[in-house]
């Protein structure tokens, strides 16, 4: 069996054992790719299955002269998966990558909005033109919600539950979960919906779509960032601001004012609450802030 054939058999099991989404699958076979790619320019003939921890020393070895040490960490931990994969299916005994380490890397975090800079933004969307309404709808629900760029553009109309107070977000690997929605959030999308959606020639297949480009279909994730990079540079914010900026700005501002770590852990979709704790890089000035309003001994 090729390269080639492991790959489209391990990437079929993340599809359908595992449920993970295609950017992450994506990711998976670009990092099968890169060895296979790198074997066949070497000349070295071995297989998944026959591949030994050596090889794939010099292969990372290489790559280390190539990429930085987050993109280098990914691939090994994208291997690792892949050889577990392996002997999952009884086709190997041992995991070639198992002893190989990691380089160590910081948490880097995106920058974060304040509430100023995010009104700042709002307002240079230009409300003239259809597609304003739209686009403000698009960065108050990004903020509101704490939404993923994927979870925005595949938000469906079926799952707004807004006498409820909350709408239905299908997250990583097709799980769903509910997230409240405040009342401005809900009056700009209603705005948008009823003033301007439905004026749009909507295209069968994206009837139930939430948010449309002006040809009826659904947004794309590229239009989204092409989206917020016109409103930072119109806005004239000197930060690198993307989609996922408003996430982490939602996380941070609810922590800020006094959230449940869980609480938000619920509402981003983490699996795990060290995956939200990356959201809470909050200043020593609110820290100490918390401290001499909350504990006890405050006065002492």
């Amino acid at each position: 069996m090729s390269w080639n054939t492991f790959r489209k058999d391990y990437l079929d099991y993340l599809r359908l054992e595992r449920g993970l989404s295609d950017n992450s699958i994506a990711n998976y076979a670009l990092d099968i790719g890169k060895l296979s790619d790198w074997l066949s320019a070497n000349s070295i003939e071995v297989t998944p299955v026959s591949i030994s921890e050596e090889t794939l020393q010099q292969f990372i070895y290489t790559i280390a002269k190539e990429v930085n040490p987050r993109s280098q960490s990914r691939i090994i931990s994208g291997l690792r998966g892949f050889f577990n994969y392996l002997i999952f299916e009884d086709l190997r005994k041992d995991n070639p990558m198992e002893l190989i380490e990691s380089p160590k890397i910081g948490r880097k975090l995106p920058d974060t909005l304040s509430i100023a800079e995010i009104d700042q933004l709002i307002a240079a969307i230009d409300l003239s033109k259809p597609q304003g309404e739209r686009n403000r709808a698009i960065i108050e629900t990004l903020y509101g919600c704490g939404l993923r760029v994927s979870e925005l553009i595949n938000l469906k109309i079926s799952d707004l539950f807004f006498e409820e107070g909350f709408i239905k977000v299908t997250g990583k690997g097709d799980k769903q979960r509910f997230v409240p929605i405040g009342s401005n959030t809900i009056r700009y999308i209603e705005l948008y919906r009823k003033e301007i959606r439905v004026h749009e020639p909507i295209k069968p297949e994206s009837a139930d779509t939430l948010f449309l480009n002006r040809r009826g279909n659904g947004l794309t994730r590229a239009m989204i960032f092409t989206i917020v990079k016109q409103l930072t540079e119109k806005a004239g914010i000197q930060k690198t601001i993307s989609p996922h900026t408003f996430r982490h700005s939602f996380a941070t501002h609810l922590l800020e004012n006094g959230a449940d770590l869980r609480a938000i852990q619920q509402m981003l979709g983490h699996e795990s609450i060290t995956t939200t704790e990356v959201y809470t890089h909050i200043d020593k000035r609110h820290l100490t802030e918390v401290i001499n309003r909350y504990h006890p001994r405050k006065d002492n």
